[in-house]
Parts: C-alpha cells; structure tokens; sequence
C-alpha cells in the first residue's frame, strides 16, 4: 500500500504524539551509521521499552508506511537521499541488563563491548569473542554475529521479539535456526527486544587476557580512525578453504587504496572501506561493485557482501544486490 507525502507527514506526526519514545523528524541519518553517510529519515524514534516498539511496529503495519530498524548503523549503508518512512532505532534508552549466575538477560539496544566486559567482570566466559564488535545485541543476534568463528547464537537461550504485525513473541534457540552468519528471524522483520544468554563460569583475569589480546589484534589490523562498517564481503568455511579470506583476496587483486570519490578500500585492510571524508553511497556502491568485478575477472570469484544497503523506499538488501 503506497500512503501519499502529505499522508504520510500527518500519520507520523500522529505517531510521534504517541508514547513511543523519542522522536525526531528529518533525522540526519549520517549521524547514525558508522560510514557517516546518509540523507535525512522522516522520521528517527528511539523507544525506551517493548511495548513501544510494539506500538511503532504495529502503527507502521496498520498504515503502510515504511519501517526500517536499525541498532548502531555498524553494517549498514544508507542511502545519500535518506529515507521515506520511520527508522527504529534500539539503542541506548533499551539497554537494560541483568547478570545472575551462568546467565545474562539483556535488552536488545546494550552495546556489545558493554556486555563482554560486564560478563567478564561477573566471570562470565563465551562471550570473549564480541570485545571488540561495535554493534548491539539485537543486531549481533540477528546475523549470529561473532568473530573467530564463533556466533552469539552459541550462548542464546531465549529470544524475544516484536514481530513484523507488532506482537510480542519469545523463542528458544531452536526457534531462532541459528546457523553461521545468519538466523530465521533475518528478513521476517522481528526486532529483538531482549534476549538470555547462558554463559559458562570462567576466571575474569583470564577472560580479561584473552580480550585484551583480541583488541590488540584489531587496533594492528582494522582501520580505526576513518569512518568505516568493518568487513564489507562476507567470509566464509567453503570461502577460507578454496580462495583465501576477502581481504587477502582483494589485496591480491592489487585493489588495497583503490578510490572513487571519497571512498577508499583501506591501505590497512582490504576488507574495509573507509570514508575520508564527503564519501556518499553512491561513492561505496561504485567501488563494492569495481571490487567485485576486478576479483571475478581475476580468480572466478563471486564475492558478497555482508554490509546492508538501506534504500530511500526502505527496502534492505546485501550491498552487492544494488549494485
């Protein structure tokens, strides 16, 4: 169902009326994506509890109008003409935390290096992996995010979700297929809300090490003071064992400080692109697209993306599928 510019200002002004949180219109959306880029959303609410998300989900449904749901904005790029609708943001105001023993119960807005070290100081281990993932944890459980080889997924006992008709619903693990990279709730449009992660008792200074140890590795290899959304291409098994992880790959392709615009595959890592400053999507987008055409054209490869591009319609898909 298509709802007209006019109806739409005055449906969403209805809604911001409503007790949803925070609200602000014409939100710069550069503001809220770790590439700092993007055009103004309508509409930006930040909810500071489930039922409303559960209001702005179901209003959104009811009237046709666009919603996209975004955490910190790590793995996503949006568009330089914003977008036409509502952009949910589950962040800080839905970050409460809960540690009781061998469990965490936690909202979906807590920040991931947040959590690691509060499991850490609780002596909580499994959870070492994520010290250095700048996302939130609904976001994390959504992908089954991890690093090393490792998911979110492993420590995931229950999932609560508002559903894509605003419906509060709890899934065990099971439930949520978690496989890696990726979950059942990807592209249904959940939003999760909450989840309890268990998590096995461990020694906190030992579990400190191996996070320090982590984070010493990325500050050596990640691109850390230009705007970036970490791995571009995805990685995979099948991937590591036939040609080599991205980066290697589109090193070898010769592509490490290829520009366009104002976007440029990091000298540091080539499975980043960083913005150095003024880069649009349309800068990113063009390069994704030379990267993959140059690595395809060299070794046969077909790579894909793992960063999301968020069109002006809301529409959300791999970065690849655009360009």
């Amino acid at each position: 169902m298509l709802i007209s510019a006019n109806r739409l200002r005055e449906k969403l002004e209805q809604l911001a009326d409503l007790d949803i949180g925070n609200c602000l219109f014409d939100a710069p959306l550069a503001a809220h994506g770790s590439w700092q880029i993007g055009g103004p959303a309508d509409l930006l609410v930040e909810p500071g509890g489930i039922d409303q998300v559960a209001a702005v989900v179901y209003f959104a449904r009811r009237h046709g109008i666009p919603l996209v749901v975004i955490g910190q904005g790590t793995n996503l790029l949006f568009d330089d003409a914003g977008l036409r609708g509502i952009v949910l943001k589950i962040g800080a105001n839905l970050s409460r935390l809960e540690i009781g023993e061998g469990r965490i119960l936690a909202e979906g807005g807590v920040w991931i290096p947040e959590l690691a070290r509060q499991a850490m100081r609780a002596g909580l281990a499994g959870l070492e992996h994520t010290i250095g993932i700048p996302g939130t944890l609904g976001g994390l459980i959504l992908m089954n995010g991890g690093s090393h080889r490792k998911g979110i997924g492993e420590n995931v006992r229950r999932v609560w979700i508002v559903d894509r008709e605003g419906r509060q619903k709890i899934l065990d693990r099971e439930g949520c297929q978690f496989a890696y990279r990726s979950s059942a709730l990807q592209g249904t449009g959940a939003v999760v809300v909450r989840a309890e992660l268990e998590c096995e008792t461990g020694d906190p200074r030992q579990i400190r090490r191996e996070m320090l140890a982590d984070l010493r590795e990325r500050r050596g290899k990640f691109p850390r003071k230009l705007p970036n959304c970490g791995s571009v291409f995805l990685s995979t098994a099948e991937m590591h064992t036939t040609v080599g992880p991205p980066g290697k790959i589109i090193e070898e392709a010769g592509l490490k400080g290829t520009r366009i615009g104002r976007a440029e595959v990091s000298p540091r890592h080539a499975n980043f692109i960083v913005n150095l400053g003024g880069a649009t999507s349309k800068d990113v987008l063009a390069l994704i697209a030379h990267i993959r055409k140059t690595v395809l054209e060299n070794i046969g490869f077909d790579l894909r993306c793992e960063v999301r591009y968020i069109s002006p319609q809301a529409e959300i898909m791999p970065a690849d599928q655009k360009t």
